[in-house]
């Protein structure tokens, strides 16, 4: 399905930092390049707003990387990593990135997300059916989930082109 972006069309964008970083990492052990995916995903229309999610660790490391977001343009919304007793380690955004969509969905034509996980699923359905939104997802096809990949609008796979949007790749 073709669909129609113009102009006017009022975008949200809600990146899965996470998700795209261990994507970029595991496929091509590079860093995804957010800024110029925003960009290009966003095109000649209206960006109302884009907000990336991420996990605050242990060591900081991450502290300017979402600098750098935030002077391309980019929201950032940065929770810490959780520890658990077990010293298992949680760091999950899937519900603050789902309850964002759906507060700006009033003020928005098109919710684009950045991420391949299938838990987004319903969070799409929602945003078509009750919001009247356009949906389109962005990640690398490799690693995104095929019901995704049919419930969205639109898919833009990364994986296309993958030396345009990453940092440091060893792909050719």
């Amino acid at each position: 399905m073709t669909i129609i972006k113009h102009k006017e069309q009022r975008v949200g964008v809600f990146i899965d930092t996470q998700n795209l970083y261990h994507s970029a990492k595991n496929l091509y052990h590079a860093r995804v390049n957010f800024s110029q995916v925003v960009k290009d995903v966003v095109g000649q229309r209206a960006l109302i707003r884009a907000i990336a999610y991420g996990i605050r660790t242990e060591t900081g490391e991450e502290k300017a990387f979402f600098e750098a977001l935030v002077k391309h343009g980019i929201e950032a919304k940065i929770k810490d990593l959780q520890i658990f007793a077990g010293g298992a380690k949680k760091a999950d955004w899937d519900v603050g990135l789902a309850v964002d969509a759906i507060k700006m969905a009033p003020k928005l034509d098109t919710v684009i997300i950045l991420s391949g996980d299938g838990d987004f699923v319903p969070l799409v359905e929602y945003l078509q059916m009750n919001e009247g939104c356009l949906v389109e997802v962005v990640s690398f096809g490799k690693s995104t989930s095929q019901k995704l990949k049919e419930t969205v609008d639109d898919f833009v796979d990364l994986d296309e082109n993958p030396k345009k949007y990453l940092i440091n790749s060893k792909h050719k």
